[in-house]
């Protein structure tokens, strides 16, 4: 169902169609999603839930998790009586979107690059970086791919590598325990 909400909301021509897709949106999944252009490519993890996406554009292959804002940051100057930093976000091909990330203004994320779980990013970011904290960037280590890739581990293997952390887990908090009784 939230595939073909977000196919009418971000593609279908008729506007009646359009408004009640992003109603439904809003309504069952918590987000809002409104682009001058979307590709049909972007993947949203989690369902978008938390999501605030008021995009220029969005290109092929972006993957945005939940609770990420992408909007605009402009300001009204009241000494010269006019709006500055106009605009919304251009995120290019292939960019990671990672939770809880904001990304404000009319700025452009080149192609490759990452935005960390929790940035917020109000400038540019050149292709193939990763932009953490506060407009922070570094370049990304081209040998992996941070938080998604079509060939997603199993369940089978997540859950295995986690009862083997609450196993070592457990073992160390039971001996703290007698180590200190």
């Amino acid at each position: 169902m939230f595939d073909d909400l977000v196919k009418i909301n971000c593609h279908s021509k008729n506007r009646i169609l359009k408004l009640i897709a992003k109603n439904l949106l809003e309504k069952f999944y918590g987000c809002e999603i409104s682009c001058m252009e979307i590709d049909k490519t972007v993947l949203f993890a989690h369902h978008a839930r938390g999501c605030i996406i008021i995009a220029a554009k969005i290109c092929a292959n972006v993957v945005i998790f939940q609770n990420v804002t992408i909007g605009t940051n402009m300001k009204f100057n009241k000494t010269i009586s006019q709006w500055e930093n106009i605009g919304n976000p251009i995120i290019s091909k292939n960019v990671v979107i990672a939770d809880g990330a904001k990304i404000l203004g009319p700025i452009t994320i080149g192609e490759n690059s990452v935005v960390a779980a929790g940035a917020i990013i109000t400038k540019d970011v050149p292709s193939n970086n990763v932009a953490y904290g506060v407009n922070k960037l570094r370049p990304k280590d081209e040998k992996y791919d941070l938080l998604y890739n079509p060939n997603m581990v199993s369940p089978e293997k997540l859950i295995e590598s986690n009862n083997k952390r609450i196993e070592k887990f457990n073992k160390n908090n039971d001996e703290n325990t007698r180590n200190s009784s």
